[in-house]
């Protein structure tokens, strides 16, 4: 589906371009000097784990799921055997890890010379309240990198609601 070349454009991390299956797990390191932390200034620090979607890795998926804050699924839109495979990650990392929908974000990625129209896609309940964007690393890379910052803009306010609200909980203990 190209989540490896996509993963590398996005955390500026290689210039990789080809399409091959991942063996397990790339975990990449990066920081977004868009994305910050209670307006300190300065980017934020990620991990973006770039899982291959093997099913013969599944004994490792508890692993890569622990401590998430949030789920990218990347799909190739022209493959009906994805959209039936979204239902199955969706339902693994987002649903049985307890995240929030806004944690989860679907990436319709279009390969080079692939010729899809990003239009008529119809996701069934509940992919269909997901955030879908539509990736084409040819026509338009900077939209795809735009929606990904706003993608990590909405997973640290997450993260920072989530520490607020553990605050006021311990303040209202003592």
């Amino acid at each position: 589906s190209g989540k490896t070349v996509l993963a590398n454009f996005l955390t500026e991390s290689s210039d990789i371009t080809e399409y091959n299956p991942t063996q397990g797990v790339r975990i990449l390191e990066f920081e977004n000097p868009h994305v910050t932390s209670n307006n300190k200034g300065t980017g934020c620090e990620f991990e973006l784990w770039d899982c291959g979607g093997d099913q013969k890795f599944e004994s490792c998926w508890p692993a890569l799921m622990k401590d998430s804050h949030g789920v990218v699924i990347v799909f190739n839109a022209d493959l009906p055997s994805h959209l039936k495979e979204i239902e199955m990650w969706y339902s693994c990392f987002v649903q049985q890890q307890f995240l929030q929908d806004t944690q989860c974000l679907l990436i319709a990625h279009h390969k080079p010379g692939s010729g899809s129209d990003k239009g008529n896609l119809s996701l069934s309940p509940p992919l269909n309240r997901l955030k879908l964007v539509h990736s084409n690393l040819e026509d338009d890379p900077e939209e795809i990198r735009m929606e990904f910052i706003k993608y990590l803009k909405s997973i640290i306010n997450s993260i920072s609601e989530s520490r607020d609200r553990e605050e006021m909980v311990v303040r209202r203990l003592r």
